[in-house]
């Protein structure tokens, strides 16, 4: 056979160098990320009672027993915002992060059947994995929304501002981080699972460390700068400044936070693209 005369419609060959992202064929397999979020809101809520209700019921439970904890019992400041809405914000812009790393974490293991029997970027997935929680988000902002909007009317905040149109950028640098911190783990967890134990205990320390149930204001103000190298403190400050007009934006935090997300996810792709080719080999 000569094989000069053959038309091939696909070449596979194994990644090699570091830097052979081969970026274009995300944009290429664009349908299948659509069909495996789609895949992935199905099968999250199979065969439950509630259903698709599972996506308001854990932020509203959170915001109820942080209100209880951390509002009424222990009286931590919310900067004047009402506790209810001063701990869903972060709730929900940390609880769109979380899902987003915990999700990417294992992706090899999670899916050794598919990536056995068919090639695509295997990147598709974690993308896939993103919009899921991008969709989940978007419906637990209606409920935020409503609330928030219940209680502007009543004169009890003042209401969303022009920082609120930032936040497409505070998903897209929470998702960067996320995609970045998730493609790392999951080409290491693919040969060592601890890691994949170890993540959700450092995940809990991270929220914590987090201006979550606290204000940025009530760090000391010698502690700040250090408080604000965690780039979730500063997307959960402008996410509040935005839509409940307490505190303030922390300008260079968020200069320092959109180039941390840009290194993060350009090594997280880096590393991803390494370890890609070999990965299924020591699942």
């Amino acid at each position: 056979m000569n094989t000069e005369k053959e038309n091939w419609t696909k070449v596979i060959r194994a990644q090699r160098r570091w830097f052979d992202l081969r970026l274009g064929e995300l944009w290429h397999y664009r349908h299948l990320v659509l069909l495996f979020i789609r895949r992935d809101l199905r099968a999250s809520y199979k065969q439950t009672v509630l259903g698709r209700l599972w996506m308001f019921i854990p932020p509203i439970i959170s915001t109820l027993v942080f209100t209880v904890i951390f509002g009424k019992v222990a009286k931590l400041s919310s900067d004047g915002a009402p506790h209810e809405l001063f701990y869903m914000s972060g709730i929900l812009m940390w609880g769109f992060f979380s899902a987003c790393v915990m999700s990417n974490s294992n992706i090899f293991a999670a899916n050794a059947g598919l990536f056995g029997k068919v090639y695509f970027p295997r990147m598709v997935i974690h993308l896939a994995n993103v919009g899921a929680a991008l969709f989940s988000i978007g419906l637990q902002m209606i409920l935020f929304m409503a609330l928030l909007l219940y209680l502007t009317a009543k004169g009890t905040v003042p209401g969303p501002n022009w920082a609120a149109f930032l936040l497409p950028v505070l998903f897209l640098f929470s998702a960067g981080i996320a995609l970045g911190i998730g493609a790392i783990v999951s080409s290491v967890t693919a040969k060592y699972r601890d890691l994949t134990f170890l993540l959700g205990y450092g995940m809990q320390l991270w929220m914590y460390g987090t201006a979550l149930i606290y204000p940025l204001s009530s760090i000391p103000q010698k502690y700040r700068t250090l408080a604000l190298l965690n780039p979730m403190t500063s997307i959960i400050e402008t996410f509040r400044y935005g839509f409940l007009g307490t505190g303030s934006i922390p300008v260079g935090g968020l200069f320092y936070t959109s180039i941390l997300t840009l290194l993060v996810f350009m090594l997280g792709l880096i590393v991803f693209n390494r370890f890609e080719s070999t990965a299924m080999d020591t699942v």
